[in-house]
């Protein structure tokens, strides 16, 4: 194959758009990952197929040179995000950079982020770096199975290697456009294949083209055109925008084989030397540039504005330049490292970057303690968390309030106020404030999770003997919903929603610098107080806010108990001392439900 520099300056558009992404500042530059896709197909395909018809492909080549060209500056980023997040963390968030560790290492942080953060556009994942690995993910997965399909058809007829790209393309294609599931389609190898063959479909039907009509070269400028005007586009239907950048793609890399030495245009725009260097390292540019934005947020910036994104792009340069000398070119040179030794390297590399993770992941990312959670080295679990969703050291606390999920004792506890909490992980919260305050001895508390209302018909039951219903949840609830459910309403009381901010990591690091933690407030997510009143609005005298008894006049809410203890620690649920602080806060409203709600 012929060096493409027009491939290079198509990489870096691709990069510099999903950089200004992951920064805020380009609503589709995500699109330029789609644009990777097709490139990483046109080129392994364009290799593999050459090989292929010269009867010299060897599936251990190619993985030993997709070895050496990713897995270096893999286990480096990795090892570098790891460390910091040893320095830097909250436990929660250090367990889930090591989930993400292993994840990477194994090709596998697409299926992990399936898993754990369905949507990609949430605001935590600004918080994750390592998040962008998903994408390597994807390409890793095609890389082992595509060879292996090629080699295994081939074998048969070479000429069925173009039936087998169409067959997979449209296979995938129709898979991605008839799912449902956004996270499917967004993580999983199956729904994004397509993108990857039909660029290796791409390479095959231009194989032996040596010269096309010159009036498809005002073609080439208007999808390259249409490609960058898509990225800075506000339209906002995923799929077609995915669908329509693998198509521009393709046609920009297949038009491209044809003009990228004679075309003046794409010389310019394409080859000029500067955007070509980007190109070549891209590679480097992505691999570092979330895990900068994400520290960054983490322990010095809660928002990044325009000046402080280009600081950061220009240090994500800087550390480019560094991995693409010392790490990616060295370990593709065969004569510098032999493969002996790469594999040696690499090995240790991933073994001590590895266990480490999961060591610290199983112990939930408490390797120290932190007193101002309430979580101590010596508490930390001993067993293994790898398949435990409803109960770690993290989230302990409140899961406890499940195994109050029984039927009231009547004949016992007839002079007690009798509370049926319904709701989920936001209800939980509200029963811990309950038990945690002074009214804790004059009720008997219930707990009903609100996802078993359809199937779990002792609901009916547990209300009619409540004296109070206290409902809890993470989104709006109406009084429609309520009555649907066929519970009183005079009965209910409604707790409101929380919010303590984007991330307790940026508040754990400016813990040492604060001397009054009474005074330390930070800005809500967006859309907090709208949901906030519509609470109010719709439940009047019978709503609890969790958000006016430590918002500020600036609209900030608190984060901090007077000594220093986290109220939340997720920014989200309560710890102990949160539920404490709250029950003392919401004291004379405890008791005045009580008063109005207890059997006389």
């Amino acid at each position: 194959m012929k060096y493409r520099n027009d491939i290079d300056g198509l990489r870096a558009i691709a990069v510099l758009a999903v950089i200004f992404f992951h920064l805020g500042f380009l609503q589709n530059g995500y699109l330029g990952v789609d644009v990777f896709f097709v490139i990483s197909g046109y080129l392994i395909t364009s290799i593999i197929y050459k090989e292929v018809l010269e009867n010299r492909f060897s599936i251990f080549t190619f993985y030993e040179r997709r070895i050496r060209r990713i897995i270096p500056l893999l286990l480096f980023i990795t090892l570098v995000a790891f460390v910091l997040g040893l320095l830097f963390m909250l436990p929660d968030d250090l367990e889930n950079l090591s989930q993400s560790v292993i994840a990477s290492n194994l090709s596998a942080n697409n299926i992990l982020m399936f898993i754990t953060s369905k949507d990609y556009w949430n605001t935590l994942n600004e918080y994750k770096p390592l998040m962008h690995t998903w994408s390597l993910g994807i390409e890793e997965q095609f890389y082992f199975i595509f060879p292996a399909l090629i080699l295994i058809v081939s074998k048969f007829s070479k000429n069925y290697i173009k039936l087998l790209l169409i067959f997979i393309s449209l296979f995938s294609l129709l898979l991605f456009l008839f799912s449902e599931n956004e996270a499917s389609r967004f993580y999983l190898l199956q729904y994004r294949f397509f993108e990857l063959s039909t660029g290796g479909l791409a390479a095959v039907i231009t194989f032996d083209s040596k010269k096309i009509s010159n009036s498809f070269r005002f073609l080439l400028y208007f999808t390259l055109i249409t490609l960058v005007g898509l990225m800075l586009s506000p339209i906002q239907s995923s799929k077609i925008l995915v669908l329509l950048t693998t198509l521009l793609s393709v046609l920009l890399i297949s038009l491209g084989k044809f003009f990228y030495i004679k075309d003046k245009v794409s010389n310019y725009i394409l080859q000029n030397k500067i955007i070509v260097f980007i190109g070549k390292i891209s590679f480097s540019l992505y691999m570092w540039h979330q895990l900068i934005f994400a520290f960054t947020r983490y322990v010095l910036l809660e928002k990044i504005n325009f000046l402080q994104g280009l600081l950061l792009i220009i240090i994500t340069f800087i550390l480019s330049l560094f991995t693409y000398y010392v790490i990616e070119n060295p370990f593709r040179d065969r004569k510098r490292f032999a493969t002996k030794k790469v594999i040696i390297i690499l090995g240790i590399v991933f073994f001590i970057s590895t266990t480490s993770s999961l060591y610290v992941y199983l112990k939930g990312g408490v390797i120290k303690d932190f007193p101002s959670l309430g979580l101590y080295k010596a508490d930390a679990q001993k067993q293994s968390k790898l398949f435990s969703s409803n109960d770690n050291i993290h989230i302990h606390y409140n899961e406890l309030i499940r195994n109050l999920d029984k039927p009231f004792e009547l004949q016992n506890n007839n002079h007690k106020m009798k509370v049926l909490v319904l709701g989920n992980s936001f209800g939980r919260d509200v029963a811990n404030i309950f038990l945690e305050s002074t009214i804790r001895d004059d009720i008997e508390l219930t707990y009903f999770d609100i996802d078993r209302v359809k199937n779990d018909h002792s609901l009916k039951q547990r209300a009619e003997d409540a004296n109070l219903i206290v409902i809890g949840v993470v989104k709006f609830i109406s009084k429609q919903q309520i009555v649907a459910l066929g519970l009183d309403l005079n009965k209910v009381m409604v707790f409101g929603t929380k919010d303590f901010g984007y991330s307790n990591g940026i508040n754990y690091n400016r813990m040492r610098a604060i001397s009054d933690y009474s005074s330390y407030y930070v800005s809500m997510r967006a859309g907090t107080l709208a949901i906030e009143q519509e609470y109010e609005k719709e439940w009047g005298n019978q709503y609890i806010s969790l958000i006016k008894p430590l918002l500020n006049s600036s609209g900030k809410i608190r984060v901090f108990t007077e000594d220093g203890k986290f109220i939340s620690q997720d920014t989200e649920h309560l710890t102990k001392f949160g539920a404490q602080f709250y029950a003392k806060r919401l004291n004379n409203d405890l008791v005045s439900i009580l008063k109005k709600h207890a059997p006389h």
